[in-house]
């Protein structure tokens, strides 16, 4: 959810102090609309990134549990394919952002500039982990927190080599299964109804953030080092694009591909609860975020923004595209308010609970309308969201 802007070489030090620092007296208002240009695509694919945050956490609320009847197999398995994606691009699109905002100081080499950035990272850090650990207590699969520690352990790499990013990625895809082969990864949880017993006890707190939480940093932290990486390719050029797309693309379909291959192989003659245990391991679902999941939600995750960088670049003009960039730029503003005001409308009138996948989804989709309609209207007056306003206020 960090703002992903365009260095243009002309105005790399004004972006600069655009993305990282605090405004100054007399600027700080919500109307400043900094002179800088956007890569469009970034706050598209963010634009995406939201709808499916929506839908999936709408049905899940809704559904979680119900005995209604079954919905339609093409659209169970449609919002199926969302879970866990939508999260991991908006982390990655959170590494792009830290990326290019650290692009000026990258190129100086200069420390006290280095150290400028890192601070206002880290600042942002204990705002989001702050605010995520408040908002828990509405809403329990918040991913604010864990943000929180993706950006202050990324500050850490904001700098660090190419072939640093990548390797620390790849160790903490493996170390996840490390972790797995040791720890209870149920710990803590309660299945079926997705709560967790011990949350807010300096054990559950470390379980939970580290290995078996929704989006624990081992190995999620994975996916903003890779942001961070992609960061520094020109998505501009088509064939750097092409190039990025159809590796991503590959890597995201051959992990589907072992999935399915292993689950066919080792579920021949499996029980009921066995082969329940090798779906989730040989699987490409969220939870538990295994090698497999990763490489295909990654995968997605990077062709997804490939792609948009790419159709907003060829097709700004086509209806639709600037309300979606100016809600991917209220990214923050609409996470929080589709637990608040979304699920709270709901929950007001009775459907928030025992519904249907056909109604959740219709729920999510008229947020996402209301969401995108408010967008509009408010980026025709201010460059920032009322919640990416008071981050900024507050954490430079």
């Amino acid at each position: 959810m960090v703002n992903c802007l365009y260095v243009t070489s002309s105005r790399q030090r004004e972006l600069e102090r655009n993305t990282f620092e605090p405004g100054k007296p007399g600027q700080e208002g919500l109307k400043t609309h900094p002179a800088t240009t956007r890569i469009e695509g970034y706050d598209l694919a963010r634009a995406l990134a939201i709808f499916g945050m929506v839908v999936v956490n709408f049905k899940i609320v809704m559904t979680l549990g119900s005995d209604t009847p079954p919905a339609p197999e093409w659209l169970r398995v449609l919002t199926g394919l969302l879970e866990g994606r939508a999260a991991a691009l908006f982390v990655v699109l959170a590494g792009i952002g830290m990326s290019l905002g650290a692009r000026s100081a990258l190129a100086s080499g200069d420390a006290a500039r280095r150290a400028a950035v890192r601070g206002t990272l880290w600042k942002r850090a204990v705002f989001l982990f702050v605010a995520g650990l408040l908002f828990t207590s509405v809403w329990p699969a918040d991913i604010l927190h864990f943000y929180g520690w993706y950006l202050g352990i990324g500050a850490l790499f904001i700098f660090a080599p190419n072939r640093t990013l990548l390797a620390t990625a790849a160790f903490l895809v493996l170390a996840f299964v490390g972790l797995l082969a040791i720890f209870d990864y149920e710990a803590g949880w309660h299945m079926d109804t997705l709560t967790y017993e011990g949350f807010w006890t300096p054990e559950g707190q470390v379980r939970h953030l580290l290995f078996n939480g929704f989006h624990p940093v081992v190995p999620w932290l994975a996916f903003l080092l890779t942001g961070i990486w992609l960061g520094r390719r020109d998505l501009g050029a088509s064939a750097v694009r092409r190039r990025i797309l159809f590796g991503a693309a590959a890597i995201a379909l051959a992990a589907e591909a072992v999935s399915a291959a292993l689950i066919a192989l080792l579920s021949r003659g499996a029980s009921g609860e066995a082969a329940g245990e090798i779906a989730a391991l040989a699987g490409t679902a969220a939870m538990p975020p295994t090698p497999l999941y990763m490489l295909a939600a990654g995968g997605t995750a990077v062709a997804v923004i490939a792609l948009a960088v790419g159709f907003s670049q060829r097709f700004s003009h086509v209806p639709g595209h600037r309300a979606l960039v100016a809600t991917g730029r209220l990214a923050l503003t609409v996470y929080v308010a589709h637990v608040l005001l979304g699920m709270g409308v709901l929950e007001a009138f009775g459907r928030l609970e025992d519904q249907t996948l056909s109604f959740a989804v219709a729920a999510s989709v008229a947020f996402y309308a209301a969401a995108v309609a408010f967008a509009v209207v408010w980026t025709k007056r201010f460059d920032r969201g009322p919640l990416e306003w008071v981050m900024r206020r507050l954490a430079g």
